[in-house]
């Protein structure tokens, strides 16, 4: 379980089905088979270094994530597992992606703000709502506003700084895990609707 909250970037030393990461915070009390959300995918840390981890990536992973698409220096967000007991200062997120969005476009309003652009496949769309919580290759953002196929949000210079949304450039694909509560409220109901 995690929360959304962006820890640290980190950079991809090794890309691949056997990837390695390179970073430093969320490595102070991993351990060999420790969850590691990276870019919103929870994934298993499989071998630990002073510099960094590596995870084994699956073929449905690499389908269905961003994390195929990374090259060496690729910026990632990390973030550990929540610990019971912890502030969940974003929303509740599994760390199993739904599928890849398109990055549109991040531009610049006052005052160091952002207004981020990401253009959705359909059939996720269904599980959005204004105001409601999605995330973004691993960060918790709420929906600030849904223009058909497109989902804009509102980035604050924080979030901007400490995540790879600075990085991100048009066409790229970016994680979306959507709101799980979504999900099961269409799933109990689907047969009333038969």
């Amino acid at each position: 379980m995690f929360t959304g909250i962006v820890e640290e970037t980190g950079a991809v030393a090794v890309p691949g089905a056997r990837m390695k990461v390179q970073c430093s915070r969320v490595l102070e009390d991993a351990f060999v088979g420790s969850s590691i959300a990276v870019n919103g995918v929870c994934l298993t840390a499989v071998q630990l270094d002073p510099d960094g981890f590596v995870v084994d990536l699956s073929p449905e992973t690499l389908a269905r994530t961003n994390l195929g698409d990374l090259g060496p220096g690729s910026v990632v967000n990390l973030e550990r597992p929540v610990a019971v007991g912890d502030r969940l200062s974003g929303h509740i997120v599994q760390g199993h992606v739904d599928g890849t969005g398109e990055f549109l476009a991040i531009d610049e309003l006052a005052d160091g703000n952002w207004w981020l652009r990401i253009g959705v496949p359909p059939e996720l769309l269904r599980y959005m709502i204004l105001k409601g919580s999605v995330t973004i290759d691993g960060i918790s953002l709420t929906i600030a506003d849904l223009d058909q196929e497109i989902l804009l949000a509102a980035i604050i210079p924080h979030t901007y700084r400490h995540t790879n949304l600075h990085a991100r450039r048009r066409g790229n694909r970016v994680n979306l895990e959507v709101d799980m509560i979504a999900k099961y409220i269409e799933k109990l109901t689907a047969h009333r609707l038969q």
